[in-house]
């Protein structure tokens, strides 16, 4: 925009390549989908851990500051990639211990005295505990306490708070371990083996298609971002720069969402509104 204003004609088409999908109006960025398989891909092996000790938490941390739509696809990528295993449950080895019990996402209130009362019954029932947390959920929560205690809490240039200084999965690790008398926490990060992944089918017919509309845009000097545009039907386009933006959060009234929370006998909770 200075450029043109400027007397220069220059065009630029942008591709929306990030696996947090927070991109306004933009449906699916590029790599989402083939980061949520990755991850639940992470998770199936990192859930064999349970059967090393008795009253084990596990956390699987994934990314995302401000938009939990990788974290709850993923759960509902690996809890659906699951449910045709052979169990054999007098072995110990019985889907309740595989599955996921909590899913905590920036959108939704994390209400840890209820939650002390359910991961108890699971923790007893099953002898494990699975949780899928955002990097970015509960924030507010670590921050004021810190605050509080009187630490300092450092901001990146951008003025958000540190996510990786703040280190959620270990803070969540730390009081759930009490709450829930556990005998062993493993907090396992699947950020950079979920992103660093090849793209899956689904993600390759939406990048080839993304590029074909990024190249088309360039040779009619159409500038913009090319992407699957929620205000025209969810329908490639090249979308004006002035649209675009980020920090878009994870709709948590999706059908699969809601559907998996109550399958899991989980509160959708209150929404919330984060500034991280």
């Amino acid at each position: 925009a200075y450029l043109k204003d400027n007397g220069y004609d220059l065009t630029v088409v942008g591709l929306p390549k990030t696996i947090d999908n927070d991109v306004y109006p933009i449906a699916q960025t590029l790599g989402a989908v083939t980061a949520a398989e990755q991850s639940a891909r992470f998770f199936r092996n990192i859930a064999n851990e349970n059967t090393t000790s008795g009253r084990q938490l596990i956390i699987h941390e994934v990314m995302g500051r401000n938009c939990g739509w990788l974290t709850g696809r993923a759960a509902f990528d690996y809890r659906r990639s699951i449910q045709d295993w052979s169990w054999l449950p007098e072995g110990l080895l019985k889907q309740a211990r595989w599955d996921i019990d909590a899913v905590w996402v920036p959108e939704l209130e994390i209400d840890l005295e209820a939650e002390d009362t359910r991961q108890k019954a699971a923790m007893d029932e099953n002898d494990s505990v699975n949780i899928f947390l955002s990097e970015g959920a509960g924030v507010d929560t670590i921050v004021e306490q810190k605050l509080a205690a009187g630490e300092e809490v450092k901001k990146d240039a951008f003025g958000h708070y540190r996510i990786d200084e703040l280190d959620t999965g270990k803070w969540f690790g730390a009081k759930l371990k009490d709450m829930l008398n556990a005998e062993k926490v493993l907090v396992q990060k699947s950020g950079y083996f979920a992103r660093s992944a090849a793209p899956n089918e689904e993600d390759l017919k939406l990048i080839k298609a993304s590029a074909e509309q990024a190249a088309k845009s360039a040779l009619e000097g159409v500038s913009g971002v090319a992407g699957l545009d929620e205000d025209n039907g969810g329908d490639m386009g090249t979308i004006p720069f002035p649209k675009i933006a980020g920090h878009k959060p994870f709709d948590v009234d999706l059908k699969w969402y809601t559907d998996m929370l109550a399958d899991m006998g989980q509160p959708v909770g209150k929404k919330v509104t984060t500034d991280h």
